[in-house]
């Protein structure tokens, strides 16, 4: 039996607009086990970027329950955010957000700095996961001389670098060509293979289906859920 790693149950995200209580989330419930690729699939304005937020341990639900790793979210302040963030979760964004005057290696190396990592330890770990996702010949060019794929493959050692429980992608080919993307696609599937545990966050079904399973937001609510071999 597959280890369950994230399990949400009854979710539900509310903001107070003026004198107006707006709903983002509607009862969600999504179970993910380790080793899965999942994506969740919505427009723009379905709520999949607040889930993320709220999976990613940036926000915290309303109402309902969130165990990721075995820690229960609702209820912990921003350190035990922080915490949970950083030990569990690598983020990947759609515009990369790399530091522009910061080699791929120095960049790749921030959160083992952040993680209190030595020197000599955190260079060849940076210098391992570039390797990893096809950049040994890159280590020391910085983001404005690589291409768009190559930035993001920067970003994805880097998300990995600290060995976390889930790569939590937003969107990771949204800023990309079409080449790019399904290059970038191919090596998510690497990871998957790897044994990876991937979320990624899209509004483009072609870009879903590269995943194992697809949940699909509307509305706040999922509504739908679908495998693919």
């Amino acid at each position: 039996m597959s280890e369950q790693i994230l399990k949400m149950e009854h979710i539900v995200k509310s903001y107070l607009m003026g004198e107006e209580v707006q709903t983002v989330l509607e009862g969600v419930d999504l179970s993910i086990n380790k080793g899965e690729f999942v994506s969740i699939l919505g427009p723009s304005g379905s709520g999949k970027s607040t889930l993320m937020n709220i999976i990613g341990c940036l926000d915290v639900p309303t109402e309902g329950k969130y165990t990721l790793s075995g820690h229960e979210v609702e209820g912990l302040d921003e350190a035990e955010l922080a915490y949970i963030r950083n030990k569990e979760i690598g983020f990947i964004f759609q515009q990369f957000q790399l530091l522009p005057r910061l080699s791929a290696l120095d960049n790749v190396e921030l959160p083992l700095i952040y993680a209190g990592i030595p020197e000599k330890e955190r260079k060849i770990k940076a210098a391992d996961m570039l390797t990893r996702v096809g950049l040994e010949d890159k280590m020391k060019n910085r983001p404005n001389q690589l291409s768009g794929g190559q930035q993001q493959r920067v970003a994805i050692a880097r998300a990995m670098v600290t060995e976390p429980t889930i790569l939590l992608a937003d969107e990771p080919t949204g800023a990309l060509d079409q080449k790019m993307g399904q290059q970038i696609m191919t090596l998510f599937r690497q990871l998957h293979e790897e044994g990876k545990t991937i979320v990624m966050i899209t509004h483009d079904l072609n870009i879903a289906q590269k995943a194992s399973r697809i949940v699909r937001i509307l509305d706040g609510k999922l509504i739908e859920e679908g495998s693919y071999v």
